[in-house]
């Protein structure tokens, strides 16, 4: 059997043993797939009590639910939408700051749509840039300095990989604000990351 049609399977018996109330089978589920939602809810909330009591919280309300899912999706993919709304909950909570403005991230454009500064070549494609663990916590830490609202779909669509509809649904905005506030994100990230990955000039 196929890795994935053998996960599917597992699963499958899984949800029915959790619908009949096994312990042991929600026990299993938190062994399983506590450690990932964890890491989901600590990359949106920055805190690891934070994340652990919005994981708690996550894993009761599927509880409950439990019986209303319908297995259109992957368990696991229906748990992890219910931990992101529990993280995204903790941020509104969250006693509002002003936000810094990412104005001075973006590039600026000439009347004619062409870049008024060319931007600089990278020493590394991004694909590199990615393979490198000193480099991805490097990107981490400048997604953490992003104002919360583009650094929150920054993570739901590049690093959660949720599709723009259903950001935009967890957001409360429509798709095309998602995809708008999700170009300047990574036009801001950009502007963050360009001084440390340009090519080094000639002498």
């Amino acid at each position: 059997m196929p890795a994935d049609t053998e996960a599917i399977a597992r699963e499958k018996v899984l949800l029915e043993r959790l619908r009949d109330g096994d312990e042991a089978a929600y026990e299993q589920l938190v062994r399983e797939q506590g450690g990932r939602m964890l890491a989901v809810a600590r990359r949106m909330l920055r805190s690891q009590d934070e994340a652990e009591d919005a994981v708690q919280e996550a894993f009761i309300s599927a509880f409950r639910a439990i019986d209303g899912f319908e297995g259109a999706s992957r368990l696991s993919t229906w748990l992890h939408r219910i931990v992101v709304n529990a993280a995204l909950m903790r941020l509104r909570a969250r006693a509002r700051r002003p936000e810094t403005s990412i104005e001075d991230l973006l590039p600026d454009f000439l009347e004619n749509g062409h870049h008024e500064v060319m931007p600089a070549a990278w020493a590394r494609s991004p694909l590199e840039l990615l393979e490198s663990e000193a480099t991805r916590e490097r990107v981490r830490e400048l997604i953490d300095q992003l104002p919360e609202a583009y650094r929150t779909v920054l993570i739901l669509r590049d690093i959660e990989e949720l599709d723009t509809r259903e950001t935009a649904e967890l957001l409360g905005i429509t798709p095309n604000a998602a995809k708008i506030r999700l170009h300047r994100a990574r036009l801001a990230l950009r502007g963050l990351l360009d001084p440390q990955m340009r090519e080094p000039e000639q002498p």
